[in-house]
């Protein structure tokens, strides 16, 4: 897994943080939350939240950021994951993590200026819904971290449709993206 917090600001100027947690292999949105003021106590509770119940992971990327106390990290321990922090003055250390963040605001908060924190957080979780289910990643291969559990036929050539399916849209984020799919015509 990793980790990291980024800042957006409101249509009012109130200045909001953003924690995102990710997991590497297949590139998963876990959790996001937002906050008007980070805590170690906040944060915490947002690997509690993460980590309650079994999971499979045995190592987070966090950087050195204050927020990250010893308390947090001894409650990360706590859950039986080991912390492995990024080096001092290493922006890259934490890429996967960083190169999310940068997803978010380029195909998301570019085009939406929150309004308050509520806003933000549904953005956030609408968004980390199409990540997920929805947007393919070139990483992996193209494919998607959730893929659907969809049987389709194929086809009778690498792009033609198969026989009695249709392609559909899905509007996500209110229109800003699509998301395509097969399904049966109707009879």
């Amino acid at each position: 897994m990793a980790c990291d917090f980024f800042i957006t600001v409101t249509a009012s100027f109130k200045l909001l943080y953003v924690f995102v947690a990710m997991e590497v292999g297949s590139r998963r949105i876990l959790h996001t939350n937002v906050t008007p003021h980070p805590t170690a106590d906040w944060c915490v509770q947002q690997f509690r939240e993460l980590l309650a119940f079994y999971h499979p992971y045995k190592f987070l990327i966090h950087d050195r950021d204050s927020i990250f106390s010893a308390a947090v990290d001894q409650a990360i321990r706590d859950c039986g994951v080991r912390v492995l922090k990024s080096p001092v003055r290493s922006p890259t250390a934490n890429a996967y993590c960083e190169r999310l963040i940068g997803t978010i605001r380029r195909d998301c908060l570019d085009y939406f200026i929150p309004l308050h924190e509520r806003h933000l957080r549904k953005t956030v979780a609408e968004f980390a819904v199409h990540y997920n289910q929805g947007r393919p990643h070139s990483a992996l291969g193209p494919g998607i971290p959730e893929p659907p559990v969809i049987v389709v036929p194929t086809g009778v050539g690498r792009h033609l449709l198969p026989d009695g399916y249709r392609v559909t849209s899905k509007p996500a984020l209110g229109g800003l993206h699509h998301e395509y799919g097969l399904e049966k015509e109707a009879a």
